[in-house]
C-alpha cells in the first residue's frame, strides 16, 4: 500500500489520514506459554461453613414462542413434587425442588431455590424459549443457578446486549448531579483493561459481600466488598520468578500486560464457583507465557489442577507454520476479545500483538470443569491475519452457535462447490461457528469489496457482534438475526440461519445500513426496548429502532455530544422495559462518564464533569464498558475502578 502506514492496535495497518485519528483507539494484549504453576494467593477473613441442601421432586416443564434466552412467555407445563432444602452451619442449603401446582413455563428447566421451595406455576429455564419480553438476552445453559443481580460475563449477557433489567434505584428522576455522583476510586496495582464483574450475596472472608471482581495488566485478581471497596482477596496469577509481559517495545498497553480480557464466572463450578482468567507473563529466561486460570470466587484458589499453559497447532501451511500446521507462538498474541462461557466450555479468541508478523486468527476452548483443551480452530490457517480483537468485546452466542468478526486478513475468495473459501481462510469475516461435533465455521458474511477493504485496513476486526432476540415481522415470520459495525462504519445485519456467504458482485445480507455511523465502530452496541445503541469514533451515540424486525435506518435520537477516539461502548440500565438509561465512558486525560435518557439519547441526564472536580476520576483508559449493579456503576481506570451511585 502506499502512504503513511501507522499501525492500529490489534494487528491491522492504517492508512493516511483515517490511522490518525484511528492509532489512539489501540489496546491489545499478548501472550504466553509453558510450565503451568499456580497463582499467588493472599486472603484476608476465612471462608465461611458451607450448607448443604437435599430436595425431591422435579418440574418437567416445556414452553414454545420465539424469544430466545430466559424469557419467561407463554406455554404450557405441569409442576409436580414436593422439596424441602434444608443447609447446615453457616451456609446457606440448595438443591433442586418444586411445590405442587400447575401453570405456564418456559423451555425446559427445573427450579432452584434454598430453604423451602414451593411451586407457583412459573419455571425458567435456562436457554428455554418463549414469547416473552424481547428484552430477555439468551443465557447458554448457564444461569439454571444463576443470581439474577449478577454481572459474570460482559456486556451483561452472552448475546452482549448491554442491558441491566433489574436495576431500581438508577432512574432518570435520581441520576442528576445534585443525588448522583462519585462514591469513590478504589485503587488496584495496574490497569483496568477489562470489565469489572460481580456477585451477590457471597459467603466470603467471614461475612455475607456483594463482591466485585476486578482484574489488572498486573496479572491480579482482587476480589472487593463492593458497597465499602474493602479487599476480601488478591491473587497473583503469575508463576514463581515471572513477570507480566512487558510491551514488545509497543505501546498499545504498557508498561505491563497481564490481564487484558474480560473473565467469566460461573457460579456452578468447583465448590464455591470459578471465576476464568487467562493472563500474561514472562519467564526469567524470557519466554512468555499464555494461561487459563480457574479460581475459586471465596478465596482465590486455583482450581481444576490449573492454570492450564495455552498451547496448539492447526492444519496448515500459512504464516508461523511448520512441517504443514500453524503453530499458536505465545510471544505473538494477545488474549483480548473477552471470555465467552457457553454450556460448560470457554472459548478464548486470540489477535496479533502490535501486527507483529507472522499471526493467524485463532479460537482455542477449554473445559470449564478440568481445563483441558476442548477445540482448536485457525480462520486462516493457509494464508495471515483474521484476529480476533473487537475493542475488547467479546463473541457472543444464541446459546448454540457463536457469532464475532474477524480482522484483516486472507481470504479466498475462489470458493467450493459449499460457498466456502477454498483454502479455509476467512480473513474479515461475519462468522458463525458451531462448537460441536468439533469446533467449525458454520456459516459467514463476506462483503463483496472484502478484498479491498481488508487490504485498506477498514475491515470488521475493531467490531463487537450483537445477537438480536427473534424478532417478528409484519407478517409474523419470526427472525433471528445479529449485528455488528466495523472500521468500514457499516451497520451488517445478518440473518443467523442464512448469513450471506460471499459474492464478489454483491452482498447477499439481511439488511446494511451506511452513512448513519460517521466514524468507524470500535467497540460495539448496546440493546434494550427494541433499540440498537452505537457509539462510534467521532461521532454521536445513535439510536436505531427496530420496526418489523429491520433497524430504522435512520436514528431516532442521538448525545448531544459525540466522542472521539475511541468511540464508546454504551451499556444500559433499566427496570424491565421502564427508567432506561444509557451510560457511557468517554475516554481522555480527563475521563468522563455520562448518562442518558435512553428513550432520547437528546436528553443528558448527568456527567462527571457537571461538579467541577467533584466527580472527576483521573485519565481514562481506552474500550472501557461502565459495568451497573445493585444501584452503583462502576468504571475501570487505568490504576482503579471509579464506583458511582446516589450519594448519601
Amino acid at each position: 500500500m502506499n502512504g503513511l502506514h501507522l499501525r492500529d492496535p490489534f494487528g491491522v495497518t492504517f492508512r493516511g489520514g483515517l490511522c490518525a485519528l484511528l492509532l489512539l483507539a489501540a489496546l491489545a494484549g499478548c501472550s504466553g506459554g509453558s510450565s503451568s504453576q499456580p497463582a499467588t494467593t493472599t486472603t484476608t477473613g476465612s471462608s465461611p461453613a458451607s450448607g448443604s441442601g437435599a430436595a425431591s421432586g422435579a418440574s418437567p416443564a416445556s414452553g414454545s414462542g420465539t424469544d430466545i434466552g430466559t424469557n419467561t412467555g407463554t406455554g404450557t407445563g405441569t409442576n409436580t413434587g414436593t422439596g424441602t432444602n434444608t443447609g447446615t452451619g453457616t451456609g446457606t442449603g440448595s438443591g433442586t425442588g418444586t411445590g405442587s401446582g400447575s401453570g405456564t413455563g418456559t423451555g425446559t428447566g427445573t427450579n432452584t431455590g434454598t430453604g423451602t421451595n414451593t411451586g407457583t406455576g412459573s419455571n425458567t429455564g435456562g436457554g428455554g424459549s418463549g414469547n416473552g419480553s424481547t428484552n430477555n438476552p439468551p443465557t447458554g445453559g448457564n444461569t439454571a443457578t444463576a443470581n439474577p443481580a449478577d454481572v459474570i460475563t460482559y456486556h451483561n449477557d452472552i448475546a452482549r446486549t448491554g442491558q441491566r433489567l433489574n436495576e431500581a434505584a438508577l432512574t432518570p428522576a435520581t441520576v442528576k448531579a445534585a443525588t448522583f455522583g462519585k462514591l469513590g476510586v478504589w485503587a488496584v496495582d495496574g490497569a483496568v483493561d477489562a470489565e469489572p464483574l460481580y456477585l451477590s450475596s457471597m459467603k466470603i472472608a467471614g461475612g455475607t459481600h456483594n463482591v466485585l471482581y476486578i482484574a489488572t495488566e498486573n496479572a491480579s485478581v482482587y476480589a472487593l466488598d463492593a458497597d465499602t471497596g474493602a479487599r476480601l482477596w488478591q491473587v497473583s496469577a503469575l508463576a514463581q520468578g515471572e513477570t507480566p509481559s512487558d510491551n514488545h517495545g509497543c505501546l498499545q498497553i504498557t508498561p505491563k500486560i497481564g490481564i487484558t480480557a474480560t473473565p467469566v464466572i460461573d457460579r456452578t463450578r468447583g465448590p464455591n464457583g470459578a471465576i476464568y482468567v487467562v493472563a500474561m507473563s514472562k519467564d526469567g529466561s524470557g519466554g512468555y507465557h499464555q494461561r487459563i486460570h480457574a479460581l475459586d470466587v471465596t478465596t482465590g484458589a486455583e482450581l481444576f489442577g490449573g492454570p492450564t499453559e495455552i498451547t496448539a497447532s492447526y492444519p496448515g501451511n500459512g504464516a508461523g507454520s511448520s512441517n504443514g500446521r500453524v503453530v499458536f507462538d505465545p510471544a505473538q498474541y494477545a488474549e483480548r476479545q473477552s471470555l465467552l462461557l457457553l454450556n460448560g466450555v470457554i472459548y478464548t479468541g486470540w489477535t496479533s500483538h502490535c501486527d507483529f508478523q507472522p499471526y493467524t486468527g485463532w479460537v482455542i476452548s477449554y473445559s470449564a470443569d478440568t481445563l483441558k483443551q476442548a477445540g482448536v480452530l485457525n480462520l486462516t490457517p493457509n494464508g495471515s491475519g483474521g484476529a480476533i480483537w473487537m475493542s475488547g468485546a467479546g463473541m457472543a452466542s444464541d446459546g448454540t452457535s457463536i457469532y464475532f468478526l474477524d480482522a484483516n486478513g486472507t481470504f479466498d475468495s475462489t470458493l467450493n462447490a459449499a460457498e466456502r473459501p477454498l483454502l479455509g481462510d476467512y480473513g474479515n469475516a461475519f462468522l458463525k461457528l458451531s462448537p460441536s461435533p468439533t469446533l467449525s465455521v458454520a456459516d459467514y458474511f463476506q462483503a463483496s469489496n472484502t478484498v479491498q477493504e481488508s487490504n485498506a485496513d477498514e475491515d470488521l476486526g475493531s467490531g463487537g457482534a450483537l445477537v438480536l432476540p427473534d424478532l417478528a415481522d409484519a407478517g409474523g415470520t419470526i427472525h433471528h438475526l445479529a449485528l455488528g459495525a466495523g472500521k468500514d462504519s457499516i451497520i451488517y445485519v445478518v440473518n443467523r440461519d442464512s448469513m450471506g456467504k460471499f459474492d464478489s458482485n454483491a452482498d447477499h445480507i439481511y439488511q446494511e445500513i451506511s452513512g448513519q455511523i460517521s466514524g468507524p465502530e470500535f467497540g460495539m452496541p448496546a440493546y434494550w426496548n427494541n433499540t440498537v445503541y452505537f457509539g462510534s469514533i467521532g461521532d454521536h451515540i445513535k439510536a436505531f429502532r427496530i420496526s418489523n424486525a429491520r433497524l430504522v435506518t435512520t436514528p431516532a435520537s442521538q448525545s448531544p455530544n459525540s466522542f472521539g477516539s475511541p468511540g464508546t461502548t454504551p451499556s444500559i440500565s433499566a427496570n424491565g422495559t421502564t427508567n432506561g438509561l444509557l451510560w457511557a465512558a468517554e475516554n481522555g486525560a480527563i475521563a468522563v462518564l455520562h448518562a442518558y435518557d435512553a428513550t432520547n439519547l437528546a436528553t443528558e441526564l448527568y456527567n462527571s464533569n457537571q461538579s467541577g472536580s467533584r466527580d472527576q476520576f483521573g485519565p481514562g483508559n481506552k474500550f472501557i464498558t461502565p459495568m451497573i449493579a445493585n444501584g452503583k456503576v462502576y468504571v475501570g481506570t487505568s490504576s482503579s475502578v471509579a464506583v458511582f451511585g446516589l450519594l448519601r
